[in-house]
């Protein structure tokens, strides 16, 4: 390896909700869904849902023979996850960090099918602030949308790295030169908090980077894909129960959202116009801003251009190496909530156990293999080192 959620409350809420929904079984309904009922599709509006709305939009479920219910939009991760748990979602996309948790901490049986996506998220900061590294962080107020996300623990590596401490204490806290305090933020309330002068950088997903740019002249400070190549960020998960009962319902889903992701990436454009409210409405912004997100970067805002990454890219194989690296980095970042289930956490078993990769195995092999991803290990296809720089 190169190595050179809602609010305040999130943990503390998310965690009761789960283990009163596990007492009153609502967590795995007890009757199994039926080969001809509908699937029902969860979403937060942010372009990591992208292939999931682009797999039914284009009618790839249709043509896999699902019957898909139109996905539903809800506002925070707290309600996503609740309502998964209570079954009213069969498929949804989430923070990586989010089924760890639910799995190893709250003994709740859930699957990661598939990445959603790769990179898709950013460290923003006002257009005028002197905030240009992580260095530049200290002593400042930091948003993030979750303590369990990709962007808790990507802000937090890029500070320790340098030398910083995260620290969680109320925003009117006094801080040293080398803390940075940070603290939860819903994503749609991040623009407007750093363009107020109430905090002084946020991590999250787009679009809210490209709508801080579009509306505010925000700045990108670190691209995420900038940070750790091509990572993973939002994950496609279902129950247990539903793989079990339902393997084909299953993989056609699965066949579906890869397909999506081939047309994702060949239709940066077009995708940007389909999620936009100019064209199906999925999310709540204009094509203007979408197509930001859907744009590469500049190489003078990269620290590694070389790597040729997207902004938000598109790669369904959840490769194993990145899983581990997850793991591990959640034992070393800070959240609000008892992480002593992290402890003893065996990342090689918990990959196993957490992850099922055999859908996307069979769903990239009728569509041409990682190849048509741009992977190039063709001697090892399902492996990869991970490559993960601050500077």
């Amino acid at each position: 390896m190169t190595f050179l959620h809602s609010r305040r409350h999130f943990i503390k809420t998310t965690a009761a909700a789960a283990g009163a929904a596990v007492c009153r079984s609502l967590s795995f309904p007890g009757r199994v869904l039926s080969a001809q009922e509908p699937l029902k599709l969860g979403y937060l509006p942010i372009t990591d849902a992208t292939p999931l709305l682009v797999a039914y939009e284009l009618g790839y479920f249709a043509h896999e023979g699902l019957t898909v219910e139109r996905p539903v939009m809800v506002r925070s991760w707290k309600i996503l996850t609740e309502s998964f748990l209570a079954g009213k979602f069969n498929l949804t996309h989430m923070l990586f960090p989010i089924p760890v948790w639910m799995r190893f901490k709250q003994k709740i049986p859930v699957k990661v099918l598939a990445w959603d996506h790769t990179n898709g998220s950013a460290v923003t900061v006002r257009g005028d602030s002197k905030i240009n590294t992580f260095k530049d962080l200290g002593g400042t107020q930091v948003a993030v949308p979750s303590w369990y996300s990709m962007h808790n623990l990507i802000m937090q590596l890029g500070l320790t790295t340098q030398g910083l401490t995260p620290v969680i204490r109320p925003q009117s806290a006094a801080l040293a030169p080398h803390e940075v305090n940070l603290f939860i933020l819903p994503p749609p309330d991040m623009p407007a908090a750093l363009l107020g002068r109430k905090i002084n950088a946020f991590i999250v997903a787009d679009p809210f980077n490209a709508l801080a740019q579009e509306k505010f002249k925000a700045r990108i400070m670190r691209y995420s894909g900038d940070i750790w190549k091509n990572h993973p960020c939002c994950v496609i998960v279902t129950h247990d129960r539903l793989i079990q009962h339902r393997p084909a319902m299953v993989q056609k889903a699965v066949n579906a959202i890869v397909r999506a992701q081939t047309w994702c990436k060949a239709n940066p454009r077009e995708t940007a116009h389909l999620l936009s409210r100019d064209g199906a409405g999925y999310l709540p912004l204009p094509e203007t801003v979408l197509n930001r997100v859907f744009t590469p970067p500049d190489a003078e805002e990269l620290v590694h251009p070389h790597w040729d990454v997207a902004r938000i890219g598109f790669q369904p194989f959840p490769f194993p190496s990145a899983t581990r690296f997850i793991v591990d980095q959640m034992k070393q970042t800070r959240v609000e909530g008892d992480t002593a289930f992290l402890a003893d956490l065996d990342a090689g078993r918990a990959t196993q156990q957490l992850v099922d990769d055999t859908f996307v195995r069979q769903a990239l092999d009728e569509m041409g293999g990682l190849a048509t991803f741009g992977h190039s290990n063709l001697e090892k296809p399902f492996t990869r080192e991970e490559s993960v720089e601050i500077n």
